[in-house]
């Protein structure tokens, strides 16, 4: 029988870290990361990556897996995230994907179709990004596949190339090698529902505290162990940014902003995402709502003939 999954996904800021860990607790789990930017080892402030303490003693898996100079893949996510699964199930623990990337979370949960590349056409727009920018290739990408620009930021140059490449290799829409909404799990996915005020503040907050942490410190650090080439890492919401105000292009206020900006815009596109998988239930995490007596209800109703209901104590 397959290995039985929950998901906790949604915006960043949400609370899906903390959501997770309680239901870690409940249920006997453990958690496996399903953030792109804390596979990165030593992306931890910008990231929001909890500290060990902070993991009070739950399991964690795939955070520090990559260096800074390594070139995410999404195929690769796949195979270390279903073998996480299948190791965690094998102990008779609950496998807890939590993380707001949602192609990794559908790579780990759904058929996900991986098609080929080809070489000259990758090396092609890669020279044509770095000529023109990320924006005017995201134009190129609305006109031939709104429904992939819709779901990639215009800043987001690694994703776009990826799929325009497959546009032109393939010659259908990137969307088109996506899976239909159809788990290979028995699988019970979580979303977390902030108002977008209240989840707006929430970033400008978690900036701050970034700030407070000593993010500009790490970033420092990371640039010297090879962030600035990374074609992944520095692109990171932060990252990029506080790397212009390191290279001198913007104040480091300006930076801070323009933080808070791009994980505004990020989080309203990782919604739209998440809205679109019809398996999703989605619960309210606004102010003076608690979404884990909701979460384990739902765990309950459609996970307990899976092996999944919370545990009791006497």
């Amino acid at each position: 029988m397959a290995e039985r999954v929950i998901a906790v996904l949604g915006p960043t800021a949400a609370g899906k870290s903390d959501l997770a860990l309680r239901l870690a607790g409940d249920l006997g789990g453990e958690i496996i990361n399903a953030d792109s930017m804390q596979l990165y080892a030593g992306m931890d402030i910008g990231t929001a990556k909890l500290t060990v303490a902070q993991r009070r003693g739950i399991p964690h898996h795939l955070l520090d897996v990559w260096d800074v100079g390594h070139e995410a893949n999404v195929a690769e996510y796949q195979r270390m995230a279903r073998a996480a699964i299948a190791e965690v199930a094998g102990r008779g623990r609950v496998p807890i994907l939590a993380g707001g990337s949602g192609l990794y979370l559908r790579a780990a949960l759904d058929e996900l179709e991986f098609p080929g590349t080809d070489p000259a056409v990758r090396r092609r727009l890669e020279q044509e990004l770095d000529r023109r920018g990320p924006g005017a290739l995201h134009a190129r990408l609305a006109g031939l596949d709104p429904a992939a620009a819709r779901g990639i930021l215009p800043s987001n140059g690694r994703r776009i190339v990826r799929a325009l490449e497959v546009i032109e290799v393939s010659g259908r829409p990137f969307t088109a090698t996506l899976p239909r909404y159809e788990s290979v799990y028995p699988a019970v996915q979580l979303g977390l529902r902030v108002p977008r005020a209240e989840l707006d503040e929430r970033i400008a907050q978690r900036v701050a505290r970034m700030w407070q942490d000593g993010f500009v410190a790490e970033v420092r650090r990371l640039d010297q162990a090879g962030l600035r080439a990374g074609r992944t890492a520095s692109r990171a919401l932060g990252y990029q940014q506080v790397l212009r105000f390191l290279a001198g292009e913007w104040a480091e206020q300006q930076a801070r902003e323009e933080t808070i900006k791009a994980t505004r815009r990020f989080a309203r596109r990782q919604e739209a995402w998440f809205r679109r998988d019809p398996r999703v239930t989605w619960l309210g995490a606004g102010l003076g709502a608690d979404p884990h007596a909701l979460a384990l209800a739902t765990i309950s109703t459609c996970g307990s003939a899976r092996g999944m209901a919370p545990r009791t104590t006497s």
